[in-house]
């Protein structure tokens, strides 16, 4: 029973509960109404009989009690008297032997009321006593066929029976249709639920303003959603800048080993790729490191210092293999005194080093870098000779996996993963600054502003 009620489900178990309370009641109202019932029929069949009593104790009292036969035959079934004196029967119905001698046996008792259901009988003997109230001379019976009372009972009993079944079919389908209406969002959560996965994070239940525990319940689950969607958001979004952040740091490891195996050469020069090798691996965990603070803290970034000339010269030094490859010069315009960023050297790097990778790939032939200070902010610039950003784009190239028109006309191996910037503008914002792009000054390139905080 219980593995059985277990397995129902949760409307169905509240479907069961409404009936098995509804039918609970109607039961006892029924049985009630019927006690009540047979009470109040029994009242009026001991009203009706002492009411008979009464009219022949007075007709013997006026006829006086030594005429031979006082209280005269009554023979109607439904309504019948019998007379003992002294013993003897003087007056009486002509009945049924059985129903004369359940009178008799009231004969010589004190008063009361006494029931024959076998013989759907009720009677009631009252005793008769001489004119001074002291002799008893015999008894007075009264008897009432309880046959249409019977019947009474038992048509009630079935009209209330079937009463009670109605109203319980009724309650039932009344109850279905309201548990179904109250239960049609759950099913719509649940298929909604069902549909929800990675490939589909905006997917929401959108039930609308609460206006009851269901409505309420998928306000509380779309909020628990969208967290869940950030949460996953970030680590798509980690995973993909940890690619792209670590395949410039990958490919001057790989150049190096390539150089170094391509023939043999001085102790010298092998201590000097070691050593590159070492560095770049060094960059490599400080990307993730980075990352992986931006990726948790998603708020802002702890401070520290850095020298600006110094981040230059290091961005430069790391997209070395990248310039090369697409046969650019990347310039630097060493700062005027030292400029200290209120940022540290690893961070700074980590935003300055995509916008420099961005220039490099659609640069025609050069890159030039700067920073100088204004106010509170170290303001880096990055300049190319390439085709530039247009008005619309300016945002755009800002969104994850969002390329530029010139990267669809230069060539896939271009593009980039379309990280970079995005990487570049939250690094900076969480660092309390910004990155932003207009035009340049060397040909018709783009010029991208780096701003930072002062240390």
């Amino acid at each position: 029973m219980k593995r059985w009620f277990a397995r129902m489900g949760v409307r169905d178990r509240l479907l069961l509960a409404v009936l098995v309370t509804v039918a609970v009641a109607l039961v006892v109202m029924t049985v009630a109404f019927n006690l009540i019932l047979s009470v109040v029929l029994d009242e009026d069949a001991d009203k009706r009989l002492k009411a008979m009593v009464d009219d022949a104790s007075l007709s013997i009292t006026e006829r006086g009690i030594e005429l031979p036969n006082p209280a005269g035959d009554i023979k109607d079934l439904s309504s019948q008297v019998w007379v003992f004196f002294r013993g003897a029967t003087v007056s009486g119905p002509d009945v049924d032997p059985d129903i004369e001698a359940a009178a008799k046996s009231l004969d010589g008792q004190l008063a009361q009321f006494k029931a024959f259901p076998e013989l759907e009988l009720r009677l009631y003997g009252v005793p008769l006593y001489d004119n001074k109230g002291e002799e008893r001379l015999g008894t007075i019976v009264a008897g009432l066929s309880m046959a249409s009372y019977s019947r009474t009972q038992r048509i009630t009993l079935v009209a209330t029976t079937a009463l009670t079944a109605m109203l319980l079919i009724i309650v039932g389908f009344a109850a279905l249709s309201v548990l179904n209406a109250a239960f049609r969002p759950v099913a719509k959560m649940t298929a909604e639920a069902e549909a929800w996965s990675t490939a589909d994070l905006d997917r929401r239940f959108d039930m609308g303003e609460p206006h009851d525990e269901v409505t309420q319940l998928a306000r509380t689950l779309d909020g628990m959603l969208d967290r869940l969607a950030a949460g996953l958001r970030r680590e798509q979004r980690f995973s993909a800048e940890v690619s792209h952040q670590l395949r410039t740091p990958l490919a001057k490891i790989k150049a190096e080993a390539e150089l170094a195996l391509r023939r043999q050469r001085d102790p010298a020069y092998y201590q000097e790729a070691l050593s590159s090798v070492a560095d770049s691996a060094d960059q490599m965990a400080r990307t993730v490191e980075t990352l992986l603070a931006a990726a948790q803290e998603e708020g802002s970034l702890a401070r520290g210092r850095a020298d600006a000339g110094r981040v230059l010269e290091d961005v430069a030094k790391s997209v070395g293999v990248l310039a090369a490859e697409n046969s650019v010069h990347v310039q630097v315009q060493a700062p005027t005194g030292s400029i200290r960023v209120g940022v540290g050297a690893d961070i700074v790097l980590q935003i300055i080093q995509p916008v420099v990778e961005n220039a490099c790939r659609f640069a025609k032939s050069r890159v030039l870098l700067g920073a100088v200070r204004n106010g509170k902010e170290v303001l880096f610039t990055v300049e190319d000779d390439g085709p530039g950003v247009s008005e619309d784009e300016k945002e755009r190239i800002f969104e994850p996996g969002v390329r530029g028109t010139a990267a669809e006309t230069k060539g896939s191996a271009s593009r980039g993963a379309g990280l970079g910037l995005p990487l570049a503008r939250r690094l900076a914002r969480m660092a309390s600054g910004d990155v932003e792009v207009g035009p340049g000054t060397i040909g018709a390139g783009a010029k991208f502003t780096v701003r930072l905080p002062t240390g």
